[in-house]
């Protein structure tokens, strides 16, 4: 689980925005991929999917007033969710901070 500042504020809406419409295209590029990303946002809770290699949600972020916590579920995947915590993690410091 990783904590980030919500320094802008950004809220969930914003975020979830933000996500379908960058984080696609940053992770792909850092990561040299081509992943499909899936989103499902209730309330201020926002699921990160990628349904190409994992099965339900990969990634949470919950989002409050003043901070961002991303949530890894698939930990013991076959697949290294690390390493798209680790990017997710840095685009939400890049719109949060």
């Amino acid at each position: 689980m990783a904590t980030i500042k919500n320094v802008k504020p950004l809220s969930a809406e914003k975020l979830f925005d933000l996500l379908k419409t960058g984080f696609a295209e940053y992770v792909n590029e850092k990561l040299g991929s081509n992943l499909a990303i899936d989103y499902a946002h209730v309330y201020d809770v926002i699921n990160v999917l990628f349904p190409e290699v994992i099965e339900g949600p990969a990634l949470t972020i919950t989002v409050t007033d003043d901070e961002l916590v991303v949530t890894n579920h698939a930990s013991g995947a076959d697949y290294n969710t690390d390493l798209l915590e680790e990017q997710l993690n840095g685009f939400l410091e890049l719109q949060a901070g």
